[in-house]
């Protein structure tokens, strides 16, 4: 019903007083010429102006005290009760009373305070009705009733509106709220999509570095280095002109094959020796120029059923073979090779291994794959090419007990069309 110790305006404030003082006039005139003393009814009128303004008026934070307001609303009606029933025209200040029970009432007494000034209203009005019979009891309960049942009804009906509003209000709250926090987490969610973008960019810039780096090591470092093997051993040729041209033919060839990879490498096509070959005869054909090049016998096998897996597998495991290969010719110093492809149920493995002096294993760098101040790149990209298509990679060796290499990658079949 509004908040009770808010401001009231001066006609709600003043109302209650200008009719009480219209009501006590009236009563001066009618005692005086009936003779009557007008004592009682003056000191009645003065105690009621008196408690509703030492209560009420001049009190305002006292109205949101429930419990004050109760007492003042009971004596008040009290107070009218028994104005009403020496005079009856008091019945007149009743709507003060329910004015005052409407604002100040808080439910259930609401109701409670509106019945009890409602009887006020009612015996007034029934003033002259002989009580002292049946039918004038009859009549006086439902003199009663008529002013009691519509306003304890308007009550409920008020109590209710007010409740459906709170409802509303709190309602409209919550979805406001509701609103702030969507809000909030909207703005919250972009800016963690932009952050994830952002990070997914570099994933991406440095994913590609490294991509670049495996394929520069994989292409160019090793075709350089087979073309820097082959121009020495012909320095050394020097006597023998069919040795000398052999070597400058193989690193000729070596320099065409590196052009060719490193114009693949930039737009990430697949292995040269894949293009028209199963990856087991690519094998082939890399350890076949690989042991022509270093005159170290190589040995290849397959098992398994051969199939098409994925072309990044395929490549990723030409790639690790030729850089093993690479390696067992700069540092093994082996004098035989065994490359092994096998075709397992769930994946493809590849084993490269040497007779060759061996390392000790202890060199190996648990979090990197292999220290690169030991020259160990090669067995870095290794490990990463096998992370990415999530497979793995071990190394076996010992000092003078040769080296292997294993490599294996889940083997999903290629697409079709791939």
């Amino acid at each position: 019903m509004g908040d009770p110790a808010a401001r009231w305006p001066v006609a709600l404030t003043a109302g209650p007083y200008a009719l009480l003082a219209l009501l006590t006039g009236v009563t001066v005139a009618v005692k005086r010429s009936d003779g009557a003393s007008l004592i009682v009814d003056l000191v009645l009128c003065g105690l009621t102006a008196a408690w509703m303004l030492g209560v009420f008026t001049l009190r305002p934070a006292w109205r949101r005290r429930a419990p004050v307001m109760a007492v003042f609303c009971a004596v008040l009606i009290l107070l009218s009760a028994i104005l009403a029933v020496r005079d009856p025209w008091f019945g007149c200040f009743t709507p003060v009373g329910y004015f005052y029970a409407f604002r100040l009432l808080r439910w259930p007494w609401q109701p409670v305070g509106v019945g009890a000034m409602a009887v006020v209203a009612g015996t007034a009005q029934a003033y002259d009705v002989d009580k002292s019979t049946a039918a004038g009891l009859v009549t006086y309960g439902a003199v009663v009733a008529a002013n009691a049942v519509p306003m304890c009804a308007f009550a409920w009906f008020a109590r209710r509106a007010a409740r459906q509003n709170e409802e509303r209000e709190r309602a409209l709250q919550e979805a406001r709220e509701a609103n702030r926090r969507l809000a909030a987490s909207l703005a919250e969610n972009a800016a963690l999509h932009e952050r994830l973008l952002a990070q997914a960019r570099d994933a991406g810039v440095q994913g590609e570095r490294q991509r670049m780096a495996r394929e520069i090591h994989d292409t160019l470092a090793q075709g350089l280095t087979g073309i820097v093997s082959q121009l020495r051993a012909a320095e050394h040729a020097g006597d023998d002109p069919a040795a000398w041209r052999r070597h400058v033919a193989a690193a000729t060839k070596l320099a065409r094959e590196s052009l060719s990879e490193a114009r693949r490498s930039v737009h990430a096509l697949r292995p040269e020796p894949l293009r028209s070959a199963m990856l087991s005869e690519a094998l082939a054909g890399v350890a076949e120029r690989w042991s022509a090049l270093h005159e170290i016998p190589v040995q290849v096998t397959t098992t398994g059923t051969a199939r098409p897996i994925r072309p990044e597998a395929e490549a990723a495991l030409l790639r690790i073979a030729q850089e093993a290969l690479a390696n067992v010719a700069k540092h093994a110093r082996a004098t035989r090779v065994g490359v092994t492809l096998s075709y397992l149920e769930h994946e493809a493995a590849l084993d490269v291994r040497d007779d060759g002096g061996g390392f000790d294993l202890a060199l190996l760098d648990a979090a990197a794959g292999f220290r690169p101040d030991r020259g160990g790149f090669g067995l870095i990209a290794m490990r990463q090419r096998m992370e990415s298509l999530s497979g793995t990679l071990q190394v076996e060796s010992e000092p003078g007990a040769g080296t292997g290499i294993s490599a294996r990658v889940p083997a999903e079949r290629a697409e079709v069309g791939v």
